[in-house]
């Protein structure tokens, strides 16, 4: 399992729990950006992944890159759309997990939104980002993360053993 972060936007306070995270949980973490992102932590699990500066390459890259069983945030929701379809596990900076079942009005949504901005009916408000969404953000990704962990050992308990995954009545990822 890898955890993908499209870090172009990403908070200052996101990064930090996922460094953290990282190397208490020995997981990658692959931070995706078309700039140089300042991580506060560094070593093993930690890596970055300087795109080019061309629109869309750092959701180019974790598409390329990802595969079922991943976790990525972003707050790209064309992004999360085309993750989901592919079974990748997506969460955004405020707690927020897309599934199969919502992504669809959450791209719906989006899309109107932009269309009424770009034709000067509504502005978008100022929104914070404040103790709340850090502490939803944590307790999602926490939960996450901790189900694709299990759900990985369980993998790898299945492939050692040779074990049919449907006959253990297995849950879909």
């Amino acid at each position: 399992m890898i955890v993908w972060v499209d870090a172009d936007s990403c908070p200052v306070r996101v990064r930090q729990i996922v460094a953290k995270a990282a190397g208490k949980r020995k997981v990658l973490c692959v931070f995706a950006a078309n700039r140089k992102i300042p991580l506060e932590a560094s070593g093993d699990y930690m890596k970055s992944a300087v795109v080019t500066k061309i629109e869309g390459s750092a959701d180019a890259y974790i598409c390329e890159k990802s595969s079922v069983g991943d976790l990525v945030i972003t707050r790209d929701i064309p992004l999360a759309a085309t993750l989901v379809k592919s079974g990748v596990t997506v969460i955004n900076d405020r707690g927020d997990v897309f599934t199969a079942q919502t992504i669809g009005e959450r791209l719906s949504l989006r899309n109107f939104m932009k269309d009424l901005r770009e034709s000067g009916i509504y502005e978008s408000p100022d929104k914070t980002y404040g103790p709340k969404q850090v502490r939803l953000f944590s307790n999602a990704f926490d939960r996450e993360l901790t189900r694709l962990e299990a759900r990985s050992n369980i993998t790898q308990d299945i492939i050692a053993g040779g074990e049919d995954g449907i006959a253990l009545g297995l849950p879909p990822v």
